[in-house]
């Protein structure tokens, strides 16, 4: 089984300017059981957490003015979101996907949000389309809730820095940070991750893969994680409009073979989260996260 959160506001209410890129949500879904990589019963419905689960790598006063919608109108600039009522819905339900995911990954190996990865958030602020970060309040409800889980390793491959994530655990040795990033893309002011990975404009499939083959496995033995989480942005492609990075789609398909199949070797539960993906065509898009799917499915289906 591949536990995969889903839920029907997750492509709404987004205003038209944002519908393009959102359709993936709807797509990718359809294209796993079409093609047989999942089946309806890996589905799971994703729902808003408690709130003490948010409270814990969001500030309260953030949240509730949040949820009230009265960010001020820098701070809502700053999300690139309109804010409404279905949109803070659509946020919340966002993070629960990845908390329950982060659950089910302890006893089935892997476990996915079709949307999630929202790493530009911070504890008091969102930015660059993220409003609440989903694998930070994962990664802080495993360590709070799960005895087991004493070390948290945060890969972050998406061509945008988690800055919101490097942010939030700057001050968390329980939890290690990995941000492997376009240098010259958004944000233009990073955050210190525990490891980041600069890279230059145009960085192809070699090198990307050698320069990650190189460093994974070293983190795991160095850092030795009880649980992973993958944000697995394919806005690394060549064809998107966002990356400036230089990646085939065969390459972001061995980019994902290299980070689960370590995780599948090492025993170590993993969730994976959406990220990133601007390419024009949404085909390509759909596609190299249907990837993902498929490595995981060949590795714990």
């Amino acid at each position: 089984m591949l536990p995969i959160a889903f839920a029907p506001n997750y492509a709404h209410p987004l205003p038209d300017g944002h519908r393009f890129p959102m359709l993936k949500y709807e797509l990718l879904p359809e294209q796993l059981l079409r093609e047989g990589t999942a089946t309806a019963t890996d589905f799971f419905v994703a729902k808003p957490p408690a709130v003490a689960d948010v409270l814990l790598v969001h500030a309260a006063d953030y949240y509730e003015r949040l949820r009230l919608g009265h960010l001020t109108r820098q701070e809502e600039r700053a999300t690139g979101f309109p804010w409404s009522a279905a949109l803070f819905e659509r946020e919340v339900t966002i993070l629960g996907g990845t908390i329950e995911a982060a659950r089910l990954a302890q006893t089935h190996g892997v476990a996915f949000n079709i949307a999630g990865g929202t790493h530009h958030a911070f504890r008091a602020r969102g930015e660059g389309f993220c409003l609440l970060n989903d694998q930070a309040a994962a990664a802080a409800w495993l360590l709070a809730h799960v005895p087991t889980v004493k070390k948290v390793l945060i890969v972050d491959l998406d061509v945008h820095q988690g800055n919101g994530t490097a942010s939030i655990f700057q001050s968390e040795p329980r939890v290690f940070t990995f941000s492997m990033h376009g240098a010259r893309n958004y944000p233009a002011r990073k955050e210190a991750s525990d490891l980041d990975l600069p890279l230059p404009d145009g960085t192809d499939d070699d090198h990307y893969l050698q320069l990650l083959g190189r460093t994974l496995p070293r983190l795991l033995d160095e850092v030795q994680p009880d649980f992973v989480f993958y944000l697995a942005g394919v806005d690394v492609l060549a064809t998107d409009k966002l990356g400036h990075l230089a990646l085939t789609r065969d390459g972001c398909r061995q980019r994902d073979e290299l980070v689960l199949n370590l995780c599948h070797r090492h025993q170590l539960p993993v969730v994976v989260c959406m990220g990133g993906g601007y390419s024009e065509r949404i085909a390509d898009i759909v596609e190299a996260h249907a990837n993902t799917y498929r490595v995981a499915a060949g590795l714990w289906g």
